[in-house]
């Protein structure tokens, strides 16, 4: 068994911890009272469809890292197998109940666009993922779903992109519709940087069952 590089540990920590940060803080929206509530249009004009995606995505979102591990994989395959059901499970319910709250992203259009956009290539990257499993292609399984979980992290990019926003003070109005599209797209660039990266120098990285 090959041991992880201390770098991608590091990656794996930081990744996991942001995750449940996110996720939990997230799943506030669920609870009586909702506290902390967000000024957010989406909110306010869909809130079931808001309240069913803050709780689904988180889900996915915390889920995720655990199927990034290999050894995890071999030595429980049938949590494995669960796990990863019920993470595709909360993203097609994250993905459903995002398009209400798409089309009424803050700032408009362009804003409303990228986040459309990314549900439609976060479900096909899942989809694939899946179909590759069912076929038993495990290989192009795992590249998929690296993927898939790179544009479930846009929740914790969004987060971050909002918070340099806010403290370089530009106006939500001008920073909202280039983070709709700067939360997912390099992600997605990222993803591909380590699939290659990681083929190149360990072509048996993405084997290991």
């Amino acid at each position: 068994m090959k041991k992880r590089h201390p770098l991608a540990a590091l990656a794996w920590a930081f990744l996991s911890l942001s995750a449940l940060a996110v996720g939990l803080f997230s799943l506030r929206y669920a609870l009586p009272g909702m506290p902390f509530p967000s000024d957010l249009p989406s909110l306010q004009l869909s809130p079931q469809a808001f309240i069913v995606h803050a709780v689904s995505a988180s889900l996915a979102l915390m889920l995720g890292p655990l199927q990034l591990v290999a050894s995890l994989r071999s030595r429980f395959p049938v949590l494995h197998r669960w796990t990863g059901r019920g993470y595709v499970l909360a993203i097609a319910v994250a993905w459903l109940s995002s398009l209400p709250m798409a089309v009424h992203a803050m700032t408009g259009a362009v804003a409303a666009a990228g986040f459309l956009a990314l549900g439609l290539v976060w479900v096909a990257t899942t989809g694939l993922g899946v179909v590759c499993a069912l076929q038993r292609r495990f290989v192009e399984h795992r590249r998929w779903m690296v993927r898939s979980y790179a544009l479930t992290a846009a929740a914790i990019t969004l987060r971050i992109y909002l918070g340099l926003s806010a403290g370089l003070d530009v106006d939500l109005d001008v920073s909202y519709p280039y983070i709709a599209w700067l939360c997912w797209v390099p992600n997605l660039f990222a993803a591909e940087w380590y699939l290659r990266q990681a083929t190149g120098r360990h072509p048996s990285v993405l084997k290991a069952a």
